[in-house]
């Protein structure tokens, strides 16, 4: 961008990268960091710095998180013959602050797209099958309730057929095309309390 200094336009480069953001957007974002005190431009800095440096994957159900195992999978509370299989870790997030359930999550890292050119080999599908032992007893497939969604979820469902586990799915509660992440605490507890039997 011509007439602004180099640095300047570094950063309205880099926030153009971020979702949802566009040129317009970056550029006010990039002159409030540039009238902000150093120290408040500084803490965002050492914010993402630290957010890189300190997430790691669960190695158990890859939820994002600064200890491994999890903080759900280090729990004792929770019920560990239930895996809740979800898409993303604000997946696992909604569901948590809906508050209508208590087992372990199984964090995808995203969902099948052939024209993304994302296969099911790209997902943690390998890790969750190798999770299910005699202590499960059920494997709730809280994919989004979408075309990609679903096929991941069939997938899934597909290469759990001969074990012994019961496999759910939500109750459509969910709305077709809407995000786990989005919707009410209220459609996601009745999503989940009314999931159903897929095999």
């Amino acid at each position: 961008m011509n007439g602004i200094p180099k640095s300047l336009n570094r950063l309205v480069e880099e926030l153009e990268k971020l979702p949802g953001i566009g040129t317009k957007t970056a550029e006010r974002l990039a002159f409030h960091v540039l009238k902000a005190s150093t120290e408040e431009a500084m803490g965002l800095a050492y914010a993402v710095r630290d957010l890189k440096k300190n997430t790691r994957l669960c190695s158990l159900c890859c939820n994002i998180d600064e200890t491994d195992p999890c903080w759900v999978c280090s729990s004792p509370a929770r019920d560990t013959s239930v895996i809740c299989v979800v898409e993303q870790t604000r997946d696992l997030l909604a569901l948590e602050r809906s508050g209508c359930y208590n087992g372990l999550y199984h964090v995808l890292g995203g969902r099948v797209s052939p024209l993304d050119g994302i296969a099911p080999e790209s997902l943690t599908v390998d890790k969750l099958l190798g999770r299910i032992s005699g202590d499960v007893r059920e494997v709730i497939l809280a994919t989004n309730p979408n075309l990609e969604g679903d096929v991941t979820a069939n997938h899934i469902a597909e290469l759990l057929k001969g074990r012994d586990v019961k496999v759910t799915r939500p109750a459509r509660g969910l709305p077709p095309g809407s995000q786990v992440e989005s919707v009410s605490r209220s459609i996601l507890t009745d999503a989940i309390n009314g999931r159903r039997e897929i095999r």
